[in-house]
């Protein structure tokens, strides 16, 4: 049991929670500051830890479930758990259960909203999986989904939005998004023997890389949108710059004719811009100004 929870872990990229888990922490500082001038309580923080954990889990599973014969084409995915044989696609059904139970369970423990606004939370996590078989912008869906982090963790301590929210919103989803077609064209040429919908198997690497730079330009705009959308002052500021340029980094290190470096784009310097972003809010928020 010990061992095939292991490799489901390692299946669904457990680590790559670090992605939106920030986000979500703070889409609920703001949330609580702006909405109800205070900071969220301990108990609050963990229970959106559980809920984050509890739908990207389900989310991860239910990809490696409904994509296992495509990925057992493709020779960069064919090792994964339930291709190669370590896993059956029962054994993480089960898993998938429990990690909606544990979403369900602790959305139950925050703001009511949470609960009613929890069927649209679902079916854009059971959605997105089915998307490369009849639209390219199946990216654009896996950002407007992970996005919800941010917007989860505001509604879940404030109970409603109001435009900052939506910002922040519509920012992580195009940040989303822009890694995400970069993460694509490492598939380009499989995509287009398989027909599998992608922003590169529709454009092109160059295209493909050129949209990206488009959706991160937007997510530029919107981190430093938020300094005078919030009350978020100089050393957010200054994180959102340096964001901004892990941004520009990243599309240096990936040309088309030359993916070598995806991983490090795709993974060191995205989980780094999260957590980059979200020190500075908290430093600005809670030591700065001592809320």
């Amino acid at each position: 049991m010990i061992r095939k929870f292991r490799i489901i872990l390692e299946m669904i990229k457990f680590e790559h929670t670090i992605f939106a888990l920030p986000f979500a922490f703070m889409g609920a500082l703001l949330g609580a500051i702006i909405m109800e001038d205070r900071l969220p309580e301990w108990s609050e923080i963990g229970w959106i830890i559980l809920a984050m954990v509890g739908a990207r889990s389900a989310a991860m599973g239910l990809n490696r479930v409904i994509d296992r014969v495509i990925d057992a084409k493709n020779p960069r995915t064919a090792k994964r758990a339930i291709p190669a044989g370590l896993l059956r696609a029962g054994e993480v059904g089960l898993f998938i259960a429990v990690s909606f139970i544990v979403l369900f369970v602790a959305a139950s423990q925050l703001d009511p909203i949470c609960m009613k606004l929890m069927p649209i939370a679902v079916f854009l996590l059971v959605l997105y999986s089915y998307t490369k078989r009849f639209t390219w912008l199946c990216h654009v869906v896996l950002g407007l989904t992970i996005g919800l982090a941010p917007l989860g963790g505001w509604v879940a301590i404030a109970g409603h939005f109001e435009l900052s929210a939506w910002v922040l919103y519509a920012t992580v989803a195009c940040w989303l998004a822009g890694f995400d077609i970069i993460y694509a064209c490492q598939d380009f040429e499989f995509d287009r023997k398989e027909g599998v919908y992608s922003i590169p198997a529709r454009f092109g690497m160059v295209g493909a890389l050129q949209l990206s730079r488009g959706f991160h330009l937007l997510t530029s705009i919107g981190f430093i949108s938020l300094y005078w959308l919030t009350p978020l002052s100089w050393l957010y500021l200054i994180g959102a710059i340096i964001s901004v340029g892990m941004l520009c980094y990243e599309h240096i290190l990936v040309k088309p004719n030359d993916m070598s470096r995806v991983q490090t784009a795709f993974f060191t310097m995205n989980g780094t811009l999260s957590v980059v972003l979200f020190i500075s809010a908290l430093l600005d928020l809670v030591v700065l100004h001592k809320w």
